[in-house]
């Protein structure tokens, strides 16, 4: 039974206007989860028959079909159309020009970054021209350079296990058609859950394993591993073999490239460019260009060092041997662009046996999970920094990137996504609109229609200094005395998927610090903050005012009814519990009011509820609580206060009788 105010006519009429104006200005629309959005209207639904039921689905889908097909929708998952129609000269101009640049970064990074993924330098170039022609008509970022990046190549590695390239295309399709899947069943919500400390953790981990993973070519050694410890015994049990040749290249490369980037970031003359004259602004864009082309600079240098050891030894460039030089070299590279085909789903070994698909993905193992996960939150992260205020649409880039990497599937790419690196070097270009991919695209066809004969030149070590200076500013220590001074608890995540990251296998690392962040979520969803304050009527009765700030559910209802019943013994005065902060309750939670309001019948203590929204009032009664009281009004209490009062000194008379 529930009671509002005093049972009188003028309330009651009041509260029947009230019910009808929220009729008339009731939303027609709800966003995020309908489980706990306050609903006044408390009141039966029509029953419907089948053909009613089928009758309404049929309209919804053909309502759906047909804003399927609108052109909003269609600009919406085509961003071309969104900008193409306003593109101008000075667009192609700025694309251009930071296509070229982008370019001469991609074609190094990406036979580093697929060394680095443990697969043939060839085919990371593979990766590096159809996704980035395909962002041009799906992406939303125009920062946004497609192709093989530092984490996902590591995650790669550690996925495949040396399977080879087979496994590597195979595993590029599979993660396409999983970011697919996530952008049409709308799973985009899923980064949320990762926290920036766990963000933050992650990054730093695989910068420290990325640099581990290059120290073999930088000193000319064999060594493998997934986890840093691995790494490093590897390294240790083959350390006495390295190569001064290789050793001294890496380090030299390491020095140049660092120089490089600091000459990008210097400027000469006054800091304000319109006071800048015409020999400062040349020499400052001089100097940012050639810090911007250091990769493609330390790789030709090297290379023509490479030219010259092997001229002057006369090695024969088409045999199998290993040159006999002081470094290693990348090595021969098929000419000409990859065949179009469709991801091997099965293969056949060299002792005849076939191994299908399942037993393939079963041999890929967890990795081909959580790689779409790491990509897409590579993706979106860029995509927010350059942002520039505006939302970003993380359903269109899952579709984006996913449709990229079944696209690079069928010319024998390995995963890829949108790259820290390069997305800077994409701002600071001048870009203009996202179709810059398609002349950094054009530029890695050109370099594998005619160039790969000079790629046989280039110096591991050379490949393994650009990975190094690349990742070790992604080790993220500036972020943790923000993290300390703003919240101390934040770190406890982010320095767990750090040291997780270091000693397990990444799909591992990431999954613990999720599970942390899903953790703490969950305590502060079952220990909801009350308020409690002693209060006084006008008739001069003290009560308990507890004030809960959210929804009364299953893992939080206990514990609000243990401080209620603590504090109402402790205190021994009637409890008023305010619901204004409570818009939604489930049935675990009417059974525990059920049991409170019990508790205080029997001890003869009040109990009311106040401001309770209808829709909650509706699961509370579901379950027909005795004693179940509540009001709307603040004046009402006293006269709840005083039938109570009454009531007690009828039960204190007639037990004395």
């Amino acid at each position: 039974m529930t009671i509002t105010n005093d049972d009188n006519d003028r309330h009651q009429n009041r509260c029947e206007k009230m019910e009808a104006n929220d009729n008339n200005v009731r939303s027609q629309y709800t966003i995020g989860s309908n489980d706990f959005i306050l609903v006044d209207e408390v009141g039966e639904r029509p029953k419907k028959n089948v053909k009613e039921k089928f009758h309404e689905f049929s309209s919804c889908l053909n309502s759906n079909s047909k804003t399927m097909f609108t052109y909003k929708t269609i600009t919406k998952r085509l961003p071309i159309l969104q900008w193409w129609p306003t593109y101008s000269v000075d667009d192609g101009i700025g694309d251009l020009l930071a296509g070229i640049t982008v370019g001469l970064t991609l074609i190094p990074q990406s036979m580093a970054y697929s060394a680095l993924a443990g697969l043939p330098p060839q085919q990371g170039l593979y990766g590096s021209f159809v996704g980035c022609l395909m962002y041009v008509f799906l992406g939303t970022c125009k920062e946004v350079p497609m192709g093989p990046t530092a984490i996902v190549s590591l995650m790669t590695y550690n996925t495949l296990h040396g399977l080879g390239p087979v496994y590597g295309t195979l595993l590029c399709f599979l993660t396409g058609v999983i970011q697919l899947i996530m952008s049409v069943v709308g799973l985009g919500f899923l980064i949320d859950f990762i926290s920036g400390p766990v963000n933050s953790g992650f990054t730093s981990a695989v910068a420290i394993l990325i640099v581990a993973s290059q120290f073999k070519d930088l000193i000319g050694i064999k060594a493998a591993g997934t986890t840093l410890l691995d790494m490093i015994i590897s390294i240790s049990k083959d350390v006495k073999n390295f190569q001064m040749g290789d050793t001294w290249l890496g380090i030299i490369c390491i020095v140049i490239i660092l120089l490089l980037r600091r000459m990008a970031l210097c400027q000469i003359g006054p800091k304000d460019v319109k006071a800048q004259t015409t020999f400062h602004k040349i020499m400052n864009r001089s100097m940012w260009m050639i810090g911007t082309f250091r990769n493609s600079i330390v790789v030709i240098v090297s290379s023509y060092v490479g030219y010259m050891y092997i001229t002057s030894v006369g090695h024969d460039v088409n045999s199998d041997e290993i040159p006999p030089i002081p470094f290693k070299l990348v090595g021969k590279i098929p000419s000409g662009l990859p065949e179009f085909d469709l991801p091997k789903f099965s293969i056949t070994r060299e002792n005849g046996t076939t191994v299908g698909f399942f037993e393939m993905v079963s041999e890929i193992g967890s990795g081909v999970i959580v790689l779409p996960i790491i990509g897409l939150i590579e993706t979106i992260s860029i995509c927010k920094t350059f942002a520039d205020g505006k939302p970003v649409d993380a359903t269109q880039e899952l579709l984006a990137t996913g449709l990229c990497n079944i696209g690079n599937s069928f010319f024998h790419a390995y995963p890829g996504s949108g790259s820290f690196s390069r997305s800077a070097v994409t701002a600071a270009s001048g870009v203009r609109t996202p179709l810059e991919g398609l002349y950094a695209g054009i530029l890695v066809i050109v370099a594998l229609l005619f160039c790969t004969s000079y790629l046989y030149y280039i110096p591991k070590a050379a490949l393994a200094a650009i990975i190094v200076a690349a990742v070790i500013f992604m080790v993220e220590v500036r972020v943790v005395r923000p993290i300390y001074r703003s919240k101390k608890s934040d770190l406890i995540p982010g320095l767990a998927t750090f040291f997780a990251c270091l000693v397990l296998p990444l799909e591992i690392g990431v999954l613990i610090g999720i599970g942390l962040n899903l953790v703490s979520i969950l305590y502060h969803a079952a220990r909801p903050k009350l308020l409690i304050e002693v209060h006084k009527t006008r008739d001069g009765i003290n009560y308990l005012m507890v004030t809960p700030d959210r929804c009364l559910v299953f893992p939080s209802v206990d514990y609000v009814r243990n401080l209620v019943m603590k504090q109402s013994l402790k205190r021994e005065l009637p409890v008023v519990i305010d619901c204004s902060h409570i818009y939604g309750a489930d049935f675990t939670a009417a059974k525990v009011i059920e049991m409170l309001t019990q508790d205080f019948s029997k001890r003869g203590q009040a109990l009311f509820f106040y401001n309770l929204k209808p829709s909650v009032v509706a699961v509370f009664e579901g379950v027909q609580p005795k004693g179940f009281i509540t009001f709307y009004h603040r004046h009402d209490l006293d006269q709840l206060f005083q039938r109570w009062k009454q009531q007690r000194q009828q039960i204190e008379n007639s037990s004395a009788d």
